[in-house]
């Protein structure tokens, strides 16, 4: 039955999570022993003014010389994907130098500093939090900011910004819909691990600030027994009648099928208790034939620019990008379309967070001055196997979705 074919992966899960081939996730767990920058957001703006007539350099630190395939697709597809928005920033002289960082924070400062000595303005990368932030400190004294790949908002502030969508964005967008479709009772269901914990932290962020209420919360073990222990407390909330919606942190490999499984069998399913997802749950595609998984709510990019985005890269290199190569992309159009624009100052942090945003692979977006990013993004839900949309991703800011 299912829950054989789930259980499997939970005895490798803990030595898998942090490993350079499960991309994603160690996107964000990286930075699991990093010091913060967040304290410096505040600080005064950060980079030197440009001549926006003359070719700007900027340099991208991509995860290429690793040794992993996936880290070398990707590498390979945030290379493209910027050459892209290069050849496409008319009226904008992009002087694109592109830099191999493998997959070690030693690296990614080696050749940021190579860069910076090259003449560098700006940087873009690297992937992985922990080398983010050891770039920015790096950087710091040459006055560069830094756009990195990373979607942990730990790591952000000063001169280092994140490009990769952050657990706060998604809980954000995802509260504020069920707000407004009674569902303002939550109950938080987290991972005791490091990315775990910041998510459920995010969603309690997110549920005060849209005027929501915390029901409750349960952390549980990345493992098939703490998912075991932890179900029936999550199945006495859901029955209480006091809860409007399940909110999980739970990653897309194991634990997502698993605990929505075990919830299913216990007759809690969104039909009953709205489930909620910090993660995508269209992905795998496997995913959306899991009965568990029907009518639960995540939040994804605009998926029409996201399919125009992965043609025209299909056209021009003859395979498909990984999901990430977009935020390369939005960095070097964020910055091309501030120097078009004629802006001296499109590389500071004044000129960078400039409150109308940019348009990006996959909608809007735009960079705070404490160095997070603010996403447009769909509530999208999956019914009869496929992915439905329920509200559109906003195509402007200060509206509804926001």
């Amino acid at each position: 039955m299912f829950a054989s074919a789930t259980t499997r992966p939970f005895a490798r899960l803990r030595r898998t999570i942090c490993r350079t081939g499960a991309v994603v996730t160690a996107l964000f767990l990286a930075a699991c022993d990093t010091v913060g920058m967040g304290e410096q957001a505040t600080g005064p703006s950060i980079g030197r003014l440009i001549d926006p007539g003359q070719p700007v350099q900027v340099a991208l630190l991509a995860p290429g010389g690793s040794g992993s395939a996936n880290l070398e697709w990707l590498a390979r597809s945030l290379k493209n994907a910027a050459r892209m928005a290069a050849s496409d920033a008319q009226g904008a002289n992009i002087d694109l130098r592109i830099y191999d960082s493998g997959g070690s924070t030693e690296q990614a400062v080696a050749q940021a500093n190579a860069a910076a000595d090259a003449g560098a303005q700006i940087i873009i990368g690297p992937l992985f939090a922990e080398a983010a932030n050891a770039v920015g400190h790096a950087m710091r004294p040459r006055e560069i900011n830094v756009l990195s790949f990373s979607n942990n908002a730990e790591i952000a502030g000063g001169n280092v910004f994140i490009l990769g969508n952050s657990f706060a964005n998604v809980a954000d967008r995802l509260v504020g819909f069920g707000v407004r479709n009674r569902k303002r009772n939550i109950y938080v269901v987290a991972e005791n691990d490091v990315a775990g914990q910041i998510g459920g932290r995010a969603i309690e962020t997110a549920i005060a600030r849209n005027g929501a209420r915390l029901v409750g919360r349960s952390n549980h073990p990345v493992s098939v027994s703490g998912v075991d222990a932890v179900t029936p407390q999550i199945v006495a909330a859901a029955q209480s009648g006091r809860v409007d919606a399940v909110f999980m942190t739970a990653n897309n490999q194991a634990v997502l099928p698993y605990l929505t499984e075990k919830l299913a069998a216990a007759g809690v399913t969104s039909q009953v208790t709205q489930f909620m997802g910090l993660t995508r749950w269209d992905q795998p595609a496997s995913r959306l034939s899991l009965p568990q998984l029907q009518n639960g709510w995540f939040a994804i990019p605009d998926q029409s620019l996201q399919r125009q985005f992965e043609s025209r890269y299909r056209s021009a290199y003859g395979e498909q990008p990984h999901e990430l190569a977009s935020l390369a992309y939005d960095g070097v159009a964020a910055i091309a379309s501030l120097v078009r624009a004629g802006k001296r100052n499109a590389l500071t942090t004044s000129g960078l967070t400039q409150r109308s945003g940019f348009s990006g692979v996959g909608g809007v977006f735009r960079l705070r001055p404490d160095g997070t990013i603010q996403r447009g993004l769909a509530v999208a839900t999956i019914r009869g196997n496929q992915v439905v949309i329920l509200d559109p991703a906003p195509r402007g800011f200060g509206g509804v979705g926001f």
